[in-house]
């Protein structure tokens, strides 16, 4: 299958402060001047109690946390010719929750969005939030194309054109059959996904640069997710399953 053009303008959907360089770092440098919508990027209550994750990630506040990992997610995309654009909803992990229709609506409102190009979202594998964002996602790109076919039928001011493609979350990626399942969920729901190759390996190392910029999360993770970072980036196109006959 022959590579496709690197996509310009390129917007990246990042569930976690961390996510769109560990999964699609390499086309992100290739992009240039791509933007990051992290949508869990937002700074809780300092009384909010330190779960887990950020107790082992050696913090001893949650506003200690989130402000070290925007440092490291700014590092990170600067490396990488990326800027950052933080939504406000709270990481799953400090206890407030959110539908995929209020992740939807903030994603619509992000300008990175509304300028069109294309958009690059999770497939949404195992972890909750990364399930949540995903589901967000499909429920813009339907809102999206639909809005986009209502403009062309009534000769109003066209809503700027958005490819959606879909990226392979890093480290859930490497589970067994999560990517199978999403694939199946996707066909049951009447899509059908088709595999998108760039040529990203001239870049390969500037995104394993980029990944140390990480510095709080990388410690958390074992030898076989931290290979999975360095693993070759997969992404997917989603089209309507043809009628039979057509």
């Amino acid at each position: 299958m022959p590579f496709l053009e690197i996509p310009k303008p390129l917007t990246v959907i990042s569930p976690h402060l961390d996510d769109a360089v560990f999964s699609c770092g390499a086309l992100l440098a290739a992009a240039q001047d791509a933007v990051v919508v992290t949508v869990l990027a937002g700074v809780p209550d300092a009384r909010t109690e330190v779960p887990d994750w950020d107790r082992a990630a050696g913090f001893g506040s949650v506003t200690q946390a989130v402000s070290q990992r925007r440092r490291e997610d700014a590092r990170g995309l600067n490396m990488l010719g990326a800027r950052p654009e933080w939504l406000g909803f709270l990481d799953g992990q400090y206890g407030r929750q959110y539908s995929a229709e209020d992740i939807m609506a903030g994603l619509a409102a992000s300008p990175s969005i509304q300028r069109g190009g294309t958009v690059i979202a999770p497939m949404g594998l195992f972890h909750s939030d990364h399930i949540l964002v995903s589901r967000a996602c499909m429920l813009l790109r339907a809102t999206v194309s639909s809005m986009q076919t209502a403009d062309t039928a009534e000769g109003g001011t066209p809503t700027p054109p958005v490819q959606w493609l879909f990226y392979e979350d890093a480290i859930y990626r490497r589970l067994p059959g999560m990517v199978q399942c999403r694939l199946m969920g996707w066909w049951q729901a009447g899509l059908i996904a088709a595999p998108v190759h760039f040529p990203l390996t001239p870049w390969q190392n500037m995104k394993m640069a980029a990944v140390e910029a990480y510095e709080s999360q990388l410690p958390l993770f074992n030898a076989g997710q931290l290979a999975d970072l360095g693993a070759p980036e997969r992404y997917w196109a989603l089209d309507i399953v043809p009628a039979e006959g057509t």
